[in-house]
């Protein structure tokens, strides 16, 4: 059965008729306006499935999306990281449905049912690419502004739009802050204990490296999913729904040059460059923005006070406990959420 089919025949859980009392109360719950907020939440996920999946052409791909919410409502586009998919966001959106925005949640350039239009376009995966990528999507579904939330690439792409486009991004919510990344900064070894959490980073610059996630993907990304969330209990079937994702064709393709162009190893493309020129400048992010950060994230990531100045409008730091780890909308959906909608009111 193909994906799409597959996808047509789930049926949204989360409709805001079945969820819009218990969404109310738990984005009403009393979270702190401090500039820095440790919040405890319930990590108790209940979606298992999603929208329908939507396909639309946008600049170089075939866009993999899942769409809820009225469509006059403010638009919210929920960003993935690797190795994980919109599932991330499976009770994320509902939450913020019943607040009555239109969320959009896209499938990134290799994974889940996002293709690329022609096999001759260079697969790849330097950090100003996939940003792009989210703008042609708004151009495509004609949405000129809207509230962009992401984790881990995700996140790095919410920040390279929020800093190169200003304009097209309402507000912002990032875990873990500011990820723009400099590929000369990347040039400086970190200390042995900073090094040893990139393991796989090393591990993709080596031909082997690529073999081996190509034949013990499953395993390989089930482990990240562990080490990056050491206190999520996520069972087979959640895990499983999202492993499909990372079967597309172009991941391996795309994961691997992101990891390699990061170091130096592999060549972004000549047309990026300017943009790449001014994000490794590390440019000042301006509209308004909430960062969040599990306390038992297990992914590298920077201590919250290292990026607060990167932060000029009003700006806000939120530290969620009770054991969230790296896949926070997914760990700690409530908390995430209740971030749009703060942010949305800044």
């Amino acid at each position: 059965m193909s994906e799409k089919t597959m996808w047509d025949r789930r049926h949204f859980i989360g409709s805001a008729a079945m969820t819009i009392a218990g969404a109310q109360v738990a984005l009403s719950s009393s979270y702190s306006k401090s500039s820095s907020t440790k919040t405890a939440v319930i990590n108790s996920p209940t979606n298992t499935s999603f929208g329908s999946l939507k396909q639309i052409e946008a600049g170089l791909l075939n866009v993999g999306y899942v769409e809820a919410g009225p469509a006059n409502g403010q638009p919210v586009i929920l960003l993935h990281g690797w190795p994980y998919d919109i599932y991330s966001y499976a009770d994320v959106t509902p939450l913020l449905v019943a607040k009555g925005y239109r969320a959009i949640v896209p499938h990134l350039r290799g994974y889940g049912s996002t293709r690329f239009l022609s096999g001759d376009t260079t697969r790849n995966g330097q950090q100003s690419v996939i940003a792009i990528d989210i703008i042609n999507l708004m151009d495509a579904l004609k949405i000129k502004k809207a509230l962009i939330g992401g984790f881990d690439w995700g996140a790095r792409t919410a920040n390279i739009i929020a800093a190169l486009w200003p304009e097209r991004c309402k507000a912002m919510v990032s875990v873990s802050g500011y990820l723009i990344g400099s590929r000369d900064a990347n040039q400086t070894p970190l200390p042995p204990p900073a090094e040893l959490q990139w393991w796989y980073q090393f591990y993709f610059a080596t031909e082997r490296g690529r073999a081996g996630y190509t034949k013990y993907r499953h395993d390989f990304n089930k482990l990240i999913w562990q080490l990056a969330s050491p206190k999520w209990n996520f069972d087979d079937a959640t895990f499983g729904r999202s492993a499909t994702s990372l079967e597309n064709p172009d991941h391996v393709a795309i994961v691997i040059h992101n990891y390699r162009w990061r170091l130096g190893l592999a060549e972004g493309e000549p047309k990026y460059d300017e943009l790449e020129t001014r994000l490794a400048a590390g440019p000042v992010i301006t509209v308004p923005t909430i960062t969040l950060e599990g306390n038992a994230n297990g992914a590298p990531h920077p201590e919250p006070s290292s990026y607060a100045k990167k932060f000029s409008g009003k700006y806000e730091h939120r530290t969620i406990t009770g054991g969230i780890g790296h896949n926070l909308p997914q760990e700690a959906p409530q908390a995430f959420a209740k971030a749009i909608v703060d942010v949305d009111r800044y």
